[in-house]
Order: structure tokens, then C-alpha cells, then sequence
């Protein structure tokens, strides 16, 4: 949910729900990592409510728009770093000769 000026569309904060400070940090980061963001933060209202709200500012781009490319560059992020460790993992597997049935819960 947007709360954001509707004038302003450089500036607006996003309230995520369900979500805490894993999201919202890595959310951050990849936003702070964006040239098109002047500002963002993020806080939790409070410990017991299951939500946080991120505010992001701009250069003048919609704050919605860099927001969901900050989401999708996530996303890309998550599946790289799943990709390399899974070929990491196939690579030990085959150097030390174990298969799949060896290694049970």
C-alpha cells in the first residue's frame, strides 16, 4: 500500500505486511544501491505488528517504479545466490563421490 503524495510521486513509503527486517533491510540496500534514490529508510511501527513501512525518495522517477526495479533486482539477486550454491553443492557432491540417497535428513 502506497501512502505517498499523489503530487509528488518522487517520494513515497510502502507498507509491507507480513514482512520484517529481513525484506526491509535487503530492500534497502538494493534501493540505496539504485543512482535514482536520493533517500531511503525503513522502520517497524512496532516489535508485536508483523509489518514495516520503507520510504523511498528519488531524483524526480516515480518512487513506485524504482521501487518494484529495487523488488525485481532482489529477486535476481536471491536466484543468483540459490543457483551458485546448488551448483557448488552438485560440484562437492561429485568430487567426493556421494549421491543423493547418502545424504538423508
Amino acid at each position: 500500500m502506497e501512502l505517498g503524495s499523489v503530487q509528488d510521486q518522487s517520494a513515497s513509503t510502502f507498507s509491507l505486511t507480513d514482512e520484517d527486517h529481513t525484506l526491509a533491510n535487503s530492500l534497502r540496500f538494493t534501493l540505496n544501491q539504485d543512482p535514482r534514490v536520493t533517500f531511503c529508510g525503513y522502520s517497524i511501527p512496532h516489535p508485536s505488528d508483523a509489518r514495516v513501512n520503507i520510504r523511498v525518495q528519488t531524483t524526480g522517477d516515480p518512487a513506485s517504479e524504482v521501487f518494484k526495479d529495487s523488488c525485481q533486482d532482489l529477486m535476481l539477486i536471491c536466484q543468483h545466490v540459490r543457483s551458485t550454491f546448488d551448483h557448488a553443492v552438485t560440484n562437492f557432491k561429485n568430487e567426493k563421490g556421494i549421491n543423493a540417497m547418502d545424504l538423508k535428513p
